[in-house]
């Protein structure tokens, strides 16, 4: 099922306190709080949870809009986002003025020693991520945002028609919670890597972001301007290694097929 959401930021500003829509997205019906919290991480407009108010679903039936409050200490500009706020479930960037607004503002270069995770592991991550995407089971339409421990153990996972709305719902649960950023945990998606992704998880301070499919030029670009390890291809037991390669670590056993493996490719 796809449906459209609105969502809109309750502010403040010189006239008062003021609701402003600022997207509608295509999307699978569900965890819509997360879904807006993730989206406003993405943007830039929030960085941590204490700076939500409140974050509440319209009880009126077929309404789908979700109004999330800013903290009155949260500054927000609407005329300063440059997005034309209209996305779709295949493309969370358009209407972007250029690839320059997209940059993540106000956000440092992620922590280079924050998380290393064993290449061995990383072998074992699609296989996760399948068995626990209930949905696409018995649909085969959705796509997935997975997310995981050093030791490869999954914590989270979202699914949604968009792959964009995937990740902001799984990082939106993480930001409601308290628990970003997620400098200490690897996400892993269903499909490619776009350049949307990867900033989206710069956003979210997630060190690591995998992907069963291919990067972008323009998401590889990005991951090594921020220090973000990205990996691509991660399925049949090999997977490429993108940018940030010094968070993988090689076992001893692996040495051998290392040897013989091209220099970004494991």
């Amino acid at each position: 099922m796809e449906e459209p959401l609105e969502i809109r930021v309750g502010h403040t500003s010189p006239a008062g306190y003021i609701t402003t829509s600022v997207s509608i997205t295509m999307r699978t019906p569900g965890e819509d709080r997360e879904l807006a919290a993730g989206f406003l991480l993405s943007e830039g407009i929030v960085t941590r949870s204490a700076d939500l108010a409140s974050v509440i679903v319209s009880a009126k039936p077929n309404a789908n809009i979700v109004r999330a409050d800013l903290a009155p200490s949260v500054p927000f500009t609407p005329e300063a986002q440059s997005r034309h706020f209209y996305t779709t479930s295949s493309c969370g960037i358009c209407g972007k003025a250029s690839l320059a607004a997209i940059a993540v503002r106000g956000l440092k270069p992620l922590p280079r020693n924050a998380l290393q995770f064993p290449s061995l592991l990383i072998h074992r991550l699609p296989t996760a991520l399948r068995q626990a995407q209930a949905t696409f089971s018995a649909t085969g339409g959705l796509h997935a945002s997975a997310l995981f421990d050093s030791s490869g153990s999954l914590l989270s996972i979202c699914e949604d028609v968009g792959r964009h709305n995937a990740l902001d719902k799984l990082l939106g649960r993480e930001l409601l919670a308290g628990r970003t950023p997620l400098h200490n945990r690897l996400v892993l998606v269903s499909g490619r890597s776009s350049f949307e992704l990867v900033q989206k998880c710069i956003a979210g301070g997630v060190s690591i972001l995998a992907s069963v499919g291919a990067p972008s030029s323009l998401a590889v670009e990005l991951a090594k301007d921020w220090d973000l390890t990205l990996l691509g291809f991660v399925r049949n037991g090999r997977y490429n290694i993108y940018s940030g390669k010094w968070r993988i670590i090689h076992e001893a056993q692996n040495a051998a097929e290392l040897n013989q493996a091209p220099a970004d490719q494991e």
